[in-house]
């Protein structure tokens, strides 16, 4: 790429932290809400998946206003909103930590405004899709893949980083990683105002869809309709609502059931972003090409599977080499299982169907990592708390049967699958 591109793909990249920072870095907190401050293991599942819900309902509407106003007011905005969401948790964090104890009738309004914060920052998080937009703004067809390959860097940087700081600052003072995630909100604010250029020209720009196409569940709608994708399109779905509903009650299973203190459970999450980012930035071409979608999408099944099981039956003796193995596995088979079910859908169809097929994809990861982390935190509240690992195994198994029925075969791929 030419120089001058170099500072909109740092643009890119800080946008693409940001997005996983903001997230990543709250996670040891919400095991102290629990223990601090009484919340229950329902609202912590609820609050963890908010974030999700909130982008799956407004990410349609982000993309058209993107493609309409130009990349950088949009992304500005949504970087701007971040800062307000996050800002809003930080605050209330420390409000609640310092008054509780004389003010313990305000705690149902300390956790509502924890959602507030939750669904701003969600409803603003279109910083992903816009930043997707930018790199392919500015790369040519032969150089987008190592374009977007920024992507899976900053994801998996992010999720070594945040879990690993938050969990060390939360060890400090319960108030510091909302204060960091907002610091870093403004440094990207910033960068956007000053550096980023537009790389949406007005004659490039397209009007804004009608409501039937802004409608994120008629996206979804599609999916399950298509009689090619819909049983790869459920298995998408429930995979994600399996993994993130378990990995969601992690880091509070692993203080509640082994007593892990200090900066251990969030390096434990670090160790999974560092095999996450293995897997994917060099694994996953030549495994492809060895053996196969369909075999690597099972084989990652299998990982996950045996994961949990390790996860479910591990003791206080034996936790930290247990849950680091069995989180290793997780990483390893999420590592195979999403970039090969993506291409296992997109098998399915011809040319003209692919954008809003994959889109759709997105769609379900987002609401199936609402609705996972919801029931996951409810059967942890009213069953127990090693009962999300043994559930999500079901539902593990029932994925890779969704799989193994719905490979690609020789029969006439979708013409069209046009929203």
């Amino acid at each position: 790429m030419r120089k001058p591109d170099l500072r909109i793909l740092l643009c890119a990249f800080i946008t693409l932290l940001n997005d996983r920072l903001g997230e990543t870095v709250l996670l040891p907190l919400l095991p102290k809400l629990k223990q601090n401050f009484g919340v229950s293991a329902i609202s912590l599942g609820l609050l963890a998946g908010t974030y999700a819900l909130a982008q799956f309902t407004v990410a349609p509407l982000i993309g058209a206003l993107s493609d309409r106003f130009g990349r950088k007011p949009i992304i500005t905005f949504c970087v701007f909103g971040s800062v307000i969401g996050l800002s809003i948790f930080a605050i209330t964090i420390g409000i609640w930590n310092s008054y509780l104890p004389i003010w313990s009738g305000g705690a149902p309004i300390m956790l509502t405004l924890l959602f507030l914060s939750r669904i701003i920052d969600g409803a603003s998080g279109g910083t992903v899709a816009s930043a997707t937009a930018i790199l392919a703004d500015i790369s040519s067809p032969s150089n987008r893949a190592k374009a977007f390959g920024l992507i899976g860097v900053a994801f998996g940087l992010g999720f070594v980083l945040g879990p690993f700081l938050g969990g060390l600052l939360t060890n400090k003072n319960i108030i510091l990683p909302g204060i960091f995630a907002t610091i870093f909100a403004i440094i990207n604010l910033l960068v956007v105002l000053f550096i980023l250029k537009e790389t949406h020209p007005p004659v490039a720009r397209k009007l804004i869809p009608k409501k039937r196409e802004l409608n994120p569940l008629n996206q979804l709608v599609k999916v399950f309709t298509n009689p090619l994708i819909r049983r790869l399109g459920l298995a998408f779905f429930l995979f994600f609502m399996a993994f993130n509903g378990l990995t969601s009650f992690l880091l509070l299973y692993l203080e509640e059931v082994f007593g892990w203190e200090g900066i251990l459970p969030g390096l434990s999450l670090a160790w999974v972003g560092v095999v996450a980012m293995i897997v994917q930035g060099g694994l996953i071409g030549p495994l492809v090409n060895k053996f196969g979608e369909l075999r690597l999408t099972l084989f990652g099944i299998g990982f996950v599977i045996i994961g949990c099981l390790l996860l479910a039956i591990a003791t206080k003796e034996n936790s930290i080499p247990i849950v680091f193995t069995a989180e290793g596995l997780l990483a390893l088979g999420t590592g195979l299982v999403v970039p090969c079910l993506r291409a296992l859908v997109s098998k399915k169809l011809d040319n003209s169907g692919q954008g809003a097929a994959l889109g759709s994809l997105q769609g379900l990861q987002s609401l199936g990592t609402f609705l996972g982390a919801a029931a996951a935190g409810l059967v942890y509240e009213e069953l127990g708390a090693r009962s999300p690992f043994w559930i999500g195994m079901i539902i593990l198994i029932m994925v890779g049967w969704l799989v193994r029925g719905g490979l690609p075969s020789n029969r006439t791929r979708v013409k069209n699958f046009s929203i």
